[in-house]
C-alpha cells in the first residue's frame, strides 16, 4: 500500500490555516477586553482629542481685548495727545503728584482764561484734573509696583504737611514738543516741595529710573494745546495774567496733605505727617 506524504510547504500552509482562527479569536478578545492597553489608549484619545483646549474665562478675555493696543496709540481718541513712549503690555506709566481740588469760583476764572486765549487764536483744553507734579513720568514693570510703592512710603515717613500758593502764569512745553501747557507757578512752599522731591528721587534712583528736574518750576497745569504753541501763548500771557490778578480767586492755594502715585490705572495714597 502506498502512503503519500505531504510536502513541507503543504504542512506549513495547513498549520497557518489552523492557527488563523485562533489568532482571530485572540485579536477579538483583546479588542473586547477593557484591560487591553491599546484599547484604553484609543478610548482616551477619543474622549479627549489632542487638539482640544479649554476655553479662556470671559473675564480674562475682557481684560485683554484685541484692539487695546491700537486704541491706546490712536491720538484721536485722546484729543490729539501723543504718548511720550509707546504703550506696551506690562509697562505701567507712573508719576507722583500732589492733588489740587479747585473751588467753583476757580472754575469761572479758568473759563475766562480760555475765552481770552481763544480770542487771540490759541485753543486751550482744560485739564481733566489738577495736580502738582513731583516726578517725571517713568515706566514701571508690573512686578515692580509693590516694592516701588513700599519704598516711597518708607521715604515719606518724616515728611510733614504744608501749604503752598501759586499765582503767576507760565507757559510750558513737553520735551517732545507735542503739547503746550498753561500753568500757574508756585510762589510759596518751594523748600517743602524740594524735600518731597528728594524723597521721591531716592526711590527713583533705587529702581534706576529718571529723577526729577534739577531746577524744577513747580506748577499746576491749568490747560493744554496740541503741538508747540509756546510763542503764540507768550504773546497773550500778560493779558491772561491780568485776568488772574483782577480775579478774587486768582491765587491758587494748595493744601499739601497727601502725596499720590499713579501707575497705570492704580492710584496709591501717602498721607503726610501732621
Amino acid at each position: 500500500m502506498l502512503v503519500g506524504y505531504s510536502s513541507s510547504e503543504e504542512e506549513e500552509g495547513d498549520s497557518e490555516a489552523a492557527a488563523a482562527p485562533n489568532r482571530s479569536r485572540s485579536r477579538k478578545c483583546q479588542e473586547e477586553d477593557d484591560g487591553c492597553p491599546e484599547r484604553k489608549k484609543a478610548k482616551t484619545e477619543e474622549r479627549v482629542p489632542k487638539t482640544s483646549r479649554l476655553p479662556l474665562p470671559g473675564s480674562l478675555v475682557a481684560m485683554f481685548p484685541d484692539e487695546e493696543d491700537s486704541l491706546t496709540e490712536d491720538s484721536s481718541v485722546h484729543g490729539g495727545r501723543v504718548r511720550s513712549f509707546r504703550h506696551e503690555r506690562g509697562n505701567w506709566a507712573t508719576y507722583t503728584y500732589l492733588p489740587y481740588h479747585p473751588e467753583e469760583e476757580f472754575g469761572e476764572l479758568l473759563e475766562e482764561l480760555l475765552s481770552v486765549a481763544r480770542a487771540r487764536g490759541v485753543v486751550l483744553t482744560l485739564q481733566e484734573e489738577f495736580h502738582l507734579s513731583l516726578s517725571q513720568t517713568v515706566v514701571l514693570r508690573h512686578h515692580w509696583i509693590q516694592p516701588f510703592t513700599r519704598s516711597l512710603r518708607a521715604g515719606l515717613l518724616h515728611c510733614k504737611r504744608f501749604v503752598c500758593t501759586a499765582g503767576r502764569l507760565k507757559v510750558y512745553c513737553n520735551a517732545e514738543r507735542t503739547r503746550t501747557f498753561l500753568g500757574m507757578e508756585v510762589c510759596t512752599g518751594h523748600a517743602q516741595l524740594l524735600e518731597l522731591v528728594q524723597a521721591v528721587d531716592r526711590t527713583m534712583t533705587e529702581f534706576r529710573l529718571d529723577t526729577f528736574y534739577k531746577d524744577p518750576s513747580f506748577h499746576v497745569s491749568l490747560a493744554w494745546s496740541v503741538g508747540d504753541v509756546t510763542e503764540q501763548m507768550k504773546e497773550c500771557i500778560q493779558e491772561l495774567q491780568g485776568v488772574v490778578d483782577d480775579h478774587e480767586e486768582g491765587a491758587l492755594r494748595l493744601d499739601c496733605v497727601e502725596l499720590r502715585c499713579r501707575t497705570g490705572n492704580k492710584t496709591f495714597l501717602f498721607p503726610l505727617q501732621p
